[in-house]
């Protein structure tokens, strides 16, 4: 450990902890994306007991972050359920895999996941505006279409969803991801609906977070089952990720759309580099 006294250490992760509530409710990535990083690389805690406290901040950042969301229009609430019946599935997959995968492969595979996100998201970065029309059945069928109002454009946008399909599978992946890493699997689930079914980016974003929390409760159940949650770790890392979390959802409306993807962007390549660092050199 980096700080000697346990006082020491459970306020300073909680201070960590509000930024990672920040950023994650900002990019739909969860506090899971820097609380990972943070345990294993700077508190030397364990993957599998960072992965178990990250879920729990997962849990704890959607329930901060969704309900601003929701209450503003931002969330797309039927193509959140719709997906969450793909990502709970991965969820449950993911959460029996982690007894079988070596550590050296979680973090690799960590890496690889954040660093292929950030190549497509920076793709995206000139962004045409949102769809007009969708010959898409599944999103017409289930109304999966759209409309929030932007503060930062000060008008309101309407959007057609597409790519259902393959959007199921991503989100099956991320569920994946999600028990494996305890990211939240946001690093998956943005990009899926940026780039796959072409949702806008703070849609995106705003929809992550309400789904986050579906997916990581499915999952957290296994690991406190194994006794990978420590109260010690994932207390201070809730209280301090449900704070930064509700504060990130008043913010969020007020950036430019290209401005959070660029910090999405900026976020993934950082965090891939030290958890692939890390994983090769285990």
């Amino acid at each position: 450990m980096v700080l000697v006294t346990p006082l020491d250490f459970v306020v300073s992760l909680a201070l960590v902890s509000v930024a990672a509530g920040v950023l994650g409710s900002l990019i739909g990535l969860g506090g899971g994306v820097v609380i990972v990083p943070v345990l294993t690389l700077l508190y030397h805690v364990d993957i599998r007991l960072a992965i178990g406290a990250s879920i729990v901040s997962v849990i704890a950042t959607s329930s901060g972050a969704a309900a601003a969301y929701v209450r503003e229009r931002m969330t797309n609430l039927r193509a959140g359920m719709f997906l969450e019946i793909a990502t709970t599935t991965g969820a449950v997959s993911g959460a029996y895999l982690t007894t079988l995968l070596p550590t050296r492969f979680l973090f690799v595979f960590f890496g690889l996941v954040l660093a292929y996100s950030s190549v497509v998201t920076f793709r995206r970065r000139h962004a045409a505006a949102p769809l007009v029309v969708s010959n898409d059945r599944l999103a017409n069928y289930f109304d999966l279409h759209g409309s929030y109002y932007d503060p930062a454009e000060g008008r309101e946008i309407s959007y057609k969803v597409v790519g259902t399909k393959l959007g199921l599978a991503l989100m099956y992946v991320a569920g994946l991801v999600s028990a494996l890493l305890g990211i939240g699997s946001g690093a998956l689930k943005v990009p899926a609906m940026d780039s796959a079914m072409h949702l806008p980016m703070k849609v995106s974003s705003a929809t992550s977070n309400f789904m986050i929390g579906v997916t990581a409760a499915a999952s957290a159940g296994v690991y406190f089952i194994r006794g990978q949650i420590d109260p010690i770790i994932a207390a201070p890392v809730a209280a301090g990720v449900l704070l930064g979390a509700t504060v990130g959802a008043r913010v969020l409306g007020r950036i430019a759309s290209k401005t959070i993807r660029l910090v999405f962007v900026a976020v993934l390549v950082v965090i891939s580099l030290e958890m692939l660092q890390k994983g090769l050199l285990l």
